[in-house]
């Protein structure tokens, strides 16, 4: 299963998918996109027809309704493609909306889906990552860091908590079957990139002056296609090397890579996951696993 899987680098994910033998379930919003992806990655190979599910992702309610559709069929492969970078600050149902798609709504749908995913074991979950990870605050007593809101900034704190996340979770659920990788597209032209990174107001204002010369720099490393920056998703989810291995990071170059200094912080992995608890429960099993 692919979310945000009906366009960009999703899409050219659930293709890859679909290309090495995997029936593949697409997630979004728009059942028009939808469709059309369903005749794109069907046609890969017929015999193994796509599934279109719709949800939007933004709404956590809509992740659990969502997750108790597919509770009771083993899964594979879950690549949490989902994300976003909102260039004035919005909230959705009440909570800052960059970590809410960016992290909270993975989180809560991968720990939804554990189940799901022991039962297909052996099985593998990848996150889509972000540099912008790199460059980001390292607070997290609250959703919200300290100071103003620039758009830039807070996606990359919002994509270094859910790479600490992913980190921790493959800690958590080594030795069960499933494994857990991390996967940074690079750049690719997109419609986050093609809409966001055009205004200013997304960088603090130390950053600002340098911004138009920082742009041109990002513009030239995203002028790549979306098949391309959807490699290191489709190694993550499908090569054999990465068979019995857990915890990786798979690089823009589709190489494993050395994760942010940051997400191996125990301390930060703490603090996301007590946000984490607090903003999207989980109920847990008696034998201790996520429900």
């Amino acid at each position: 299963m692919v979310t945000a899987g009906t366009g960009g680098i999703g899409l050219e994910t659930a293709l890859g998918l679909a290309a090495v033998g995997f029936s593949v379930t697409v997630v979004g919003r728009d059942p028009d996109r939808g469709a059309r992806a369903l005749e794109r990655i069907s046609a890969v190979d017929p015999s193994r027809p796509a599934r279109f599910l719709q949800a939007d992702l933004g709404s956590l309610g809509q992740v659990r309704a969502l997750a108790a559709r597919l509770a009771d069929e083993p899964l594979t492969v879950l690549v949490n493609n989902v994300g976003a970078m909102f260039p004035r600050q919005t909230e959705l149902e009440g909570v800052e909306a960059s970590f809410v798609l960016n992290h909270l709504s993975p989180y809560l749908l991968t720990e939804l889906l554990q189940p799901a995913l022991r039962a297909g074991a052996p099985s593998r979950i990848v996150n889509v990552t972000s540099g912008a990870a790199g460059v980001a605050k390292r607070v997290f007593d609250s959703v919200e860091p300290p100071g103003g809101y620039y758009g830039f900034h807070w996606y990359g704190r919002a994509k270094l908590a859910h790479l600490a996340h992913t980190l921790d979770l493959a800690r958590r659920l080594d030795g069960t079957g499933v494994s857990v990788f991390a996967a940074d597209p690079g750049g690719a032209a997109t419609e986050m990139t093609d809409g966001t990174l055009t205004d200013p107001a997304i960088v603090s204002p130390a950053l600002r002056l340098l911004w138009p010369l920082v742009r041109r720099r990002f513009a030239r490393s995203t002028s790549g296609s979306a098949s391309v920056a959807a490699r290191p998703s489709i190694v993550a989810a499908t090569d054999p090397a990465l068979d019995g291995r857990t915890g990786v990071v798979i690089g823009a170059d589709a190489q494993p890579q050395r994760p942010f200094r940051a997400a191996t912080d125990p301390g930060v992995a703490a603090a996301v996951r007590r946000l984490s608890e607090e903003y999207a429960p989980v109920p847990a099993h008696a034998d201790g696993s996520s429900d």
